[in-house]
């Protein structure tokens, strides 16, 4: 049944539907209890299942990781909060060193069944320590999963997906998305971790993106189709695993790509998707990959972040580039 919603909301009814389907699952982290949390993912889950299921933690990443492991390996499925993506550094050794290694180290027999889920990327004036894209550190780390929903019926999808799975992911939540309102099926069937979609046919170029810079890119998409050029637009979804299949039949049918991503452009998963498209789909493309990403600085002050995110006028200025005198 259609509904109107925005990303939040269908978040929480994701966390919500697990932990009525599994009383196994448990939501905690900073001020995620009574208040709901900064952006009120949680809202209402303590009042509904209780401080045993849905409670608040000490201001100390790295412990609420940390427990996050003891009770992944008793037979419960955490679902962590890292309030913003630049506070989440201070767990990062847990998620290094025993969340990503634990299966291996074990030679399978402790799996850790565990979401983190990371508000990320810019788009809301927020200043330093508040906007950062950190895909790239744990796309790196081997043993992860890590998934950028870019919509509310994804977010939804993703998250469930998440919480049942026996690896642990961390899910990238863009918080510029999270009022975002939009009609959505949460008993849809979406496709599940590993799998990228194609969000808009096109015939003249592929956009590949993922999490916030997927509306951006269908933006672009359709200023371009009033300036008569056709640009399919792709939805990576899940950074790991990847989707070497859709993405590179999508490239390998318009000849010519565009990876958008906030992220600095320098070693990012643009960089990755790039590389990746260049050897698999080399023989189709008739012009190099291009990349438009954010700057490789630290994160500019609100009034400057227009500047640094991809925009819509970047988008077409680098598919402007992509040789269109050969085609």
């Amino acid at each position: 049944m259609n509904q109107k919603i925005t990303m939040a909301q269908a978040l929480n009814q994701a966390l919500r539907d697990a932990l009525h389907a599994d009383p196994t699952v448990l939501v905690f982290g900073e001020d995620v209890g009574p208040l709901g949390g900064v952006f009120r993912i949680t809202d209402g889950l303590t009042a509904e299942f209780g401080e045993d299921r849905c409670f608040d933690t000490p201001l100390a990443e790295s412990g609420i990781v940390g427990m996050a492991v003891g009770l992944a390996m008793n037979g419960f499925r955490p679902v962590v909060e890292m309030q913003f993506d630049a506070f989440a550094y201070p767990a990062f050794e847990q998620v290094v060193s025993h969340v990503a290694k634990l299966r291996n180290r074990t030679r399978g027999a402790v799996s850790l069944p565990l979401v983190i889920r990371v508000p990320y990327a810019g788009g809301i004036g927020g200043v330093e320590h508040h906007c950062d894209s950190s895909e790239a550190y744990y796309a790196h780390t081997p043993g992860l999963h890590v998934l950028a929903p870019s919509n509310a019926e994804d977010a939804y999808g993703l998250l469930r997906a998440a919480i049942a799975s026996d690896d642990p992911v961390v899910l990238l939540e863009p918080k510029k998305l999270y009022w975002s309102k939009e009609e959505v099926d949460l008993t849809a069937a979406v496709p599940g971790i590993g799998r990228a979609v194609v969000r808009r046919p096109g015939t003249d170029a592929t956009l590949v993106a993922y999490g916030p810079s997927v509306p951006t890119a269908l933006e672009a998409a359709e200023v371009a189709a009033q300036e008569g050029r056709s640009l399919q637009v792709v939805d990576v979804r899940s950074i790991v695993p990847f989707d070497d299949e859709t993405v590179c039949a999508a490239v390998r049918s318009t000849g010519r790509a565009v990876v958008v991503a906030e992220a600095a452009g320098f070693a990012s998963v643009a960089a990755e998707i790039a590389a990746r498209v260049s050897e698999r789909c080399f023989h189709h493309l008739h012009a190099p990959v291009r990349r438009v990403t954010g700057f490789d600085i630290p994160y500019p002050p609100p009034k400057l972040e227009h500047l640094h995110l991809p925009s819509v006028d970047r988008i077409l200025d680098a598919v402007d580039d992509l040789q269109w005198e050969d085609a």
